[in-house]
């Protein structure tokens, strides 16, 4: 009996043992995948490797509120950017560059660069980082943060971000329009540099929210004489742009004495009291920072909200 007892309790410990090995899982086995470092983006200049997840990037102009808006670290902006008050404490950290400061951007080891086509040193761009530029106005301001979503790897966000800002926008031209009259007109003017312009639908300063979105009614002579996207006016001839409602983009340190002329206090817009005044610096782009602030503005100011 006891020469069976041994060999019996051999067999249990030897299945005992097996049914307490952890079953082999290969696939857990298997090592991850690597996430790619680099990513394809489709340029209007063709393909180019850029980093899938961009931790440096210079914006040489107009994006920077683009990149910013979808979180994206910013290491060097264009001038224009730089002097705007309502970047200041997002943009704080990011240095002053320009196409022509070649030294200054390497030492900000950039690993993607961003700017208009228009910029220079493109070919020494490259040498440094990968560099991607657009034309302005070559694709409508809303699939422009679309295609920076693209370039960032982060398009499905920046998607989100146009569905709802369209919403929100199109719904607040609903309600001015039931304010101030459905044949109502709407002007945009800037005063820079001594000289007056009278803006179309998509040339910044809130154009495109105002003209594009909310549908609100340019005056005839300004879809006029804008084709080009803007046109410069004298303080003589500005009745005969500003529309009932006028959105005046001033440079608060420059010369603004053509508003104490009897012209000007003349205009109807001005004599009802339906001109509102914007900080030029703070009105000029149209990326997504800058957008939110101009569809809050033209809220507070038709709506009183």
């Amino acid at each position: 009996m006891k020469k069976l007892f041994i060999p019996m309790l051999l067999c249990l410990l030897v299945l005992s043992a097996c049914g307490n090995q952890a079953p082999t899982n290969k696939e857990a086995e298997a090592p991850k995948e690597a996430k790619p470092s680099t990513i394809t983006y489709q340029s209007e200049n063709g393909p180019v490797q850029v980093p899938a997840d961009p931790q440096r990037v210079v914006v040489l102009s107009s994006f920077a509120g683009n990149v910013a808006s979808l979180g994206v670290n910013l290491v060097g902006v264009d001038s224009w950017t730089k002097k705007n008050p309502k970047f200041e404490e997002k943009m704080k950290d990011a240095a002053e560059v320009s196409d022509e400061n070649l030294e200054k951007i390497i030492e900000l080891q950039p690993d993607l660069i961003i700017g208009l086509s228009n910029i220079k040193n493109v070919e020494n761009l490259n040498k440094i980082a990968p560099t991607v530029t657009y034309t302005y106005g070559k694709v409508d301001y809303l699939t422009q943060h679309i295609e920076i979503g693209k370039l960032l790897n982060k398009e499905q966000e920046a998607r989100a971000w146009v569905d709802d800002f369209k919403k929100r926008a199109q719904e607040a031209g609903k309600e001015i329009k039931a304010k101030i009259g459905e044949n109502a007109t709407v002007s945009v003017i800037e005063n820079y540099d001594k000289q007056l312009y009278v803006y179309g639908d998509n040339w910044g300063r809130g154009t495109e929210i105002l003209y594009q979105e909310m549908k609100l009614n340019m005056p005839e002579k300004v879809k006029e004489m804008t084709k080009e996207g803007y046109y410069a006016l004298s303080t003589e001839v500005m009745s005969q742009y500003a529309g009932d409602y006028v959105i005046l983009s001033k440079n608060k340190e420059g010369d603004n004495s053509f508003q104490q002329t009897q012209t000007y206090k003349n205009i109807p817009a001005v004599k009802n009291n339906r001109v509102f005044e914007v900080d030029m610096m703070e009105f000029y782009f149209n990326d997504a920072l800058t957008l939110e602030l101009q569809l809050d503005f033209f809220k507070k100011s038709f709506l009183g909200q």
